[in-house]
């Protein structure tokens, strides 16, 4: 599955963690750059005045065929 994680940046407190937009469209001609970050703006609201705003694509493994407790070791943190 695809999705993007979002952040924020400024210059007084730097990058922060927006949060993770699973990619949920059918329409790839409805992808867009614009449509990703208005997501990340809408979040934000008017706190997202003055920052910019930046995503990265990421990759996620579907937690269905794969269980999580099926990669670790009870003993491990």
């Amino acid at each position: 599955m695809v999705a993007y994680e979002l952040y924020s940046f400024d210059d007084k407190n730097g990058i922060e963690f927006i949060g993770i937009l699973p990619e949920r469209r059918k329409n790839p001609k409805r992808i867009t750059k614009d449509s990703i970050l208005n997501w990340g703006r809408m979040i934000l609201g008017n706190n997202g005045d003055h920052k910019k705003i930046f995503f990265k694509r990421i990759a996620i493994e579907d937690m269905l065929s794969n269980p999580l407790r099926d990669h670790m070791s009870l003993g491990s943190y």
